[in-house]
């Protein structure tokens, strides 16, 4: 059988899995993608990655803001509604797409939809399974394809593929392994849907269930308060969006690298400069009675570029003693 499947994503995550699905000889007549959004300095328009690769390789797009009749944009919805119909799709497959899918949609394929979510379900549903994962100190993730129902990444597991997270592991070169994962995935689980007519699927554990909220900018402040360890893994996590930050002489920094300090450190108020040195500034955190420390190997100042310690100290000053961000209270 051969099958025709609409695709519907819109970052890089999602165009990794759409150039392997098109790579494979999948039919895909249609390819739903966000709205253009403004970008950049001059907040010029710019297509996503998904639309991109759907343009470059003759894919037709559609662009709806929502997908709900009832919703903000019930003309532009019943548009792109007809256009599903009219593609007469086997499945649709959905990938960071980041509009909800009513009933309606998930009923239009022969087959359903299926979903490449960036966890191992049912731990981090939702928005940031990748920030999530890292943030929380995970040792493991990987990708499901769900068949999608009405619910928050609730639908039946019908793949699971497991991926290390290393400890120097970002969001950036996890999210890169987990893409490049996901897009076998599911051109596997496709391949044997054509094979097959069907594919088998299991509920998810009622267990384990954790949420993986939104990524937000406010999230970003370092509180020296938290545990080395915590640090570590939001700054890995935050890497390359929205980047952990520091106040430093009035100055807003970004901290891009940094390790847990194992040998002794003597105890001092969260957020002071114990050492400063080429490899990193080493940097007192945790409550108040313990000695904790994280040494800072990468940082940014406005308007600068990357720069491992011993380059950003050529152009900024850091001293033993001084505090960095004014911890947030317990």
């Amino acid at each position: 059988m051969t099958l025709r499947v609409v695709f519907a994503g819109t970052p890089e995550f999602a165009e990794t899995a759409l150039a392997a699905i098109h790579a494979a000889g999948f039919e895909v007549p249609l390819v739903l993608t966000q709205p253009d959004r403004p970008a950049g300095r001059g907040m010029k328009l710019h297509a996503s990655p998904v639309k991109q690769f759907a343009l470059a390789h003759g894919l037709p797009v559609a662009q709806p803001p929502s997908l709900k009749r009832t919703g903000k944009y019930p003309e532009q919805a019943a548009e792109a509604l007809a256009q599903l119909r009219q593609a007469h799709a086997d499945v649709m497959v959905v990938a960071a797409y980041g509009l909800l899918l009513p009933q309606e949609v998930l009923d239009i394929p022969r087959y359903g939809c299926l979903n490449i979510h960036a966890s191992l379900l049912p731990r981090w549903r939702g928005a940031a399974p990748i920030h999530r994962a890292i943030e929380a100190g995970d040792h493991e993730t990987g990708i499901t394809i769900m068949q999608m129902d009405a619910g928050l990444d609730t639908g039946a597991m019908v793949s699971v593929a497991r991926e290390s997270i290393g400890s120097d592991d970002t969001t950036a070169t996890l999210h890169d392994r987990l893409a490049s994962l996901g897009a076998r995935q599911i051109v596997s689980a496709l391949a044997q849907l054509a094979r097959d007519g069907g594919l088998p699927a299991t509920p998810q554990p009622a267990d384990g269930v954790t949420y993986a909220a939104k990524i937000s900018k406010d999230e970003a402040v370092l509180d020296w308060t938290r545990s080395a360890r915590e640090l570590v893994c939001q700054i890995r996590a935050f890497d390359p969006f929205p980047g952990a930050t520091t106040e430093l002489h009035d100055t807003t920094l970004k901290v891009w690298g940094a390790q847990i300090v194992d040998e002794p450190v003597p105890r001092a108020v969260a957020g002071t400069v114990l050492s400063v040195g080429p490899q990193g500034v080493v940097i007192a955190c945790g409550a108040a009675d313990a000695a904790q420390a994280v040494r800072v190997t990468h940082w940014q100042k406005p308007g600068g570029k990357r720069l491992s310690t011993r380059d950003f100290l050529q152009g900024f000053s850091i001293q033993p003693g001084e505090r960095l961000g004014a911890a947030r209270s317990a």
